[in-house]
């Protein structure tokens, strides 16, 4: 675990690597979701669905990693939404930028090895990075299903869910996301026909 010579990398990496904890979810921010959740809760529990896949031919070890690390650079450039009007390249560069920064605090394997998932994920080439980047998706649409619930506003975040149309493949995944519109949709359907 040490970082460095003598570690010296270490505590500047982890308290960095804290500001996680309170950076929020721009798209919950923009949305006035009260108490939004963090980058970190995000991320902990994509790590947790990664950990739960049945998938056998996937390496989930590598998946879980790849969650722990994807949103990282995040801690330094803060959550980048589309509604940022950020292009994709400059979100890319920052992101980059931080995590050659972010990094730097390691030794030389740690930062291979965290800059490397870093780099898998950012260009899809795995079947992992692209499991985990359905994850991302599926997560996002499993948090808006318990704000709705929360606020007692279903179909409030209906646009969360349209931004993900058609990006599941996954069987596993598949099936989670049909369990979640059906959960969601019977909410929709009380609301809208309260039983007299």
């Amino acid at each position: 675990m040490a970082a460095g010579p003598a570690g010296g990398g270490l505590l500047p990496f982890l308290r960095l690597l804290g500001q996680l904890k309170r950076v929020p979810r721009t798209g919950w921010v923009y949305r006035n979701v009260a108490k939004p959740e963090s980058v970190s809760d995000h991320m902990y529990r994509m790590a947790m669905m990664a950990l739960v896949t049945e998938d056998k031919s996937l390496n989930k070890d590598r998946c879980i990693r790849l969650a722990l690390v994807h949103d990282m650079a995040e801690c330094i450039v803060g959550d980048i939404a589309p509604a940022d009007n950020v292009s994709k390249e400059e979100k890319h560069r920052r992101e980059e930028a931080a995590m050659r920064q972010l990094t730097q605090l390691l030794s030389e394997d740690l930062k291979k090895e965290i800059y490397e998932l870093w780099e898998e994920y950012e260009n899809q080439c795995t079947a992992e990075a692209k499991f985990v980047k359905q994850l991302d998706q599926c997560e996002m649409i499993l948090q808006a299903l318990e704000y709705e619930e929360l606020e007692n506003t279903p179909g409030r975040l209906q646009d969360f869910y349209d931004s993900t149309a058609g990006k599941f493949v996954h069987p596993e995944i598949l099936r989670l996301v049909s369990m979640i519109n059906t959960e969601r949709n019977k909410k929709i359907a009380a609301t809208c026909h309260p039983r007299s």
